[in-house]
């Protein structure tokens, strides 16, 4: 499904309006479901895309939004930015399949209320759902551990931008272009990076950076 798809309005104004970005018809369908069973609950539209959830969010006013991280179009990091920039004040609910702790700093530095793994429970999603909706936030215990053992990611701006470049497969040379920096600067931010990631070579280097969501 690439478009938005609207639900039927409820004339209960004290239901809570869900909007729910899920590329995956099958596990977008399984939400909607489990989020059906809560009469105080109303999914108000569904997308699969996350450049259509800013326009979605203008037409259906939701008071949450669930929404995948992996999703075409944009990710759902990158729509919360976007809703955030825009002035959404509504509560924004991400799901995830990604392990890395680095991810979860992206989405609360975004603007996210909550941050959870697929393969949380129906319970747990829907307790955290109310507890946004309080006033709270909502994140997956694991990951808030892993995230406090690995800290935020060591490497600066420059420094993320020359393994990123590597990573997509530019030479040094290439690189250094790119970025306007010598060879030689562009070989001592990799040399840095594989200090602070306490990695043997650039792709151990870059394997780090990706496990735990700094690329």
């Amino acid at each position: 499904m690439s478009t938005v798809t609207p639900h039927p309005p409820s004339d209960e104004r004290s239901r809570l309006r869900i909007l729910l970005a899920e590329d995956v018809d099958l596990v977008a369908e399984a939400f909607e479901a489990l989020l059906s069973t809560e009469p105080s609950f109303e999914v108000v539209a569904r997308v699969s895309r996350g450049d259509l959830v800013l326009r979605a969010v203008a037409v259906h006013r939701p008071d949450l939004v669930l929404m995948d991280v992996d999703m075409p179009g944009a990710t759902g990091i990158e729509a919360t930015a976007q809703l955030r920039g825009k002035g959404y004040r509504g509560r924004i609910l991400l799901l995830t399949a990604l392990q890395g702790s680095g991810h979860l700093h992206a989405a609360v530095q975004a603007g996210a209320n909550g941050y959870l793994l697929k393969t949380t429970t129906g319970a747990r999603l829907m307790s955290s759902i109310r507890a946004v909706m309080g006033g709270h936030t909502a994140i997956d215990p694991d990951l808030a551990a892993e995230a406090l053992r690995v800290g935020p990611c060591p490497l600066s701006e420059r420094e993320l931008e020359v393994l990123r470049l590597i990573a997509d497969g530019s030479s040094t040379s290439e690189a250094a272009k790119q970025l306007c920096l010598s060879q030689g600067t562009v070989r001592n931010y990799l040399s840095a990076v594989m200090t602070k990631l306490d990695a043997t070579s650039r792709i151990q280097a870059i394997e780090t950076a990706r496990s735990q969501g700094w690329l």
